[in-house]
């Protein structure tokens, strides 16, 4: 089901199907910032990534010697969540374990996901409760697609990515079965902008951690109409877009990546893993801010 939020100048949906944002709507223009899914190029729009974000290697992880399978991303994004609040400006929804979920992830735990609506913002949290009598293990991370170019007439190349500082750091590389590799290769050298096009992405997704720079934005050389993503605390970026053309690109805060290619480790040794003890909470966010 599709719940609705709005202000004065934008509006949002969101769904109970994988608690996913469907809409950010300025509603003075009309103007749509969030990609509309459509199936010819990717069929979501912000899938939550939770207990994983992107691949374990050959689909299988290991918890205490045993074998689990799980897909990309994880379990979330594909399960019905139940909204348990709703106010003038509040979605909350939650996940919690089944007979179902411990089958493939074998930790009792809750997951909400927050949508509060400001004057010009959103911000997306994430609590993840831990209901087991033991510690519990996980990633977490946001995947929120942007329609680009926002307007008619223009091309990906009219667009750029604008960190809120200069950074000088090395990328992370994503070998052609959607793992990271060991090495890495250059990225930024004392700038923050990074130009658009297809070509920046024919290696798959670009990939950073450590970052000093707590907000990004997508801008238009053509007008000043544009988003920007606070993600403070998560310790890394994917940057990405189907290179067969698709109108949009993502932003993607991860709290963990996809398995390195030589990992044979266990769940909890995994690089960016979260550790809950027993009845602690894990408490994150994002903001989206309409300029």
């Amino acid at each position: 089901m599709i719940y609705t939020l709005e202000n004065n100048n934008i509006r949002i949906s969101a769904s109970s199907h994988g608690a996913e944002l469907h809409n950010i709507t300025e509603k003075e223009s009309n103007i749509e910032y969030l990609w509309n899914g459509n199936s010819n190029y990717w069929s979501y729009h912000a899938p939550v990534l939770f207990p994983i974000v992107g691949k374990v290697k050959d689909g299988v992880y290991r918890v205490d010697g045993r074998e689990y399978k799980l897909p990309q991303h994880g379990l979330a994004r594909v399960r019905e969540f139940e909204l348990i609040e709703k106010t003038d400006n509040k979605l909350v929804f939650e996940l919690t374990y089944s007979e179902e979920t411990l089958d493939i992830y074998p930790y009792k735990f809750s997951l909400k996901i927050e949508y509060t609506l400001l004057e010009k913002s959103v911000v997306t949290s994430y609590i993840v409760e831990n209901k087991d009598d033991k510690d519990i293990y996980f990633q977490i991370g946001a995947h929120p697609a942007f329609m680009c170019p926002i307007l008619p007439g223009e091309i990906i190349q009219d667009y750029y990515f604008e960190f809120n500082e200069k950074e000088d750091l090395q990328q992370k590389v994503v070998g052609p079965e959607g793992y990271i590799k060991r090495e890495k290769k250059p990225g930024l050298k004392n700038e923050n902008i990074i130009p658009l096009s297809f070509d920046l992405f024919k290696d798959d997704a670009l990939v950073f951690e450590n970052l000093k720079s707590n907000k990004i934005s997508i801008k238009s050389r053509n007008h000043d109409k544009y988003i920007t993503m606070d993600f403070t605390g998560f310790p890394y970026m994917g940057l990405w877009t189907k290179v067969t053309g698709a109108p949009f690109v993502c932003i993607e805060p991860w709290y963990g990546h996809a398995d390195y290619e030589d990992f044979n480790g266990e769940l909890k040794d995994k690089e960016g893993i979260q550790k809950l003890a027993v009845g602690e909470k894990f408490n994150s966010s994002y903001t989206l801010t309409i300029k």
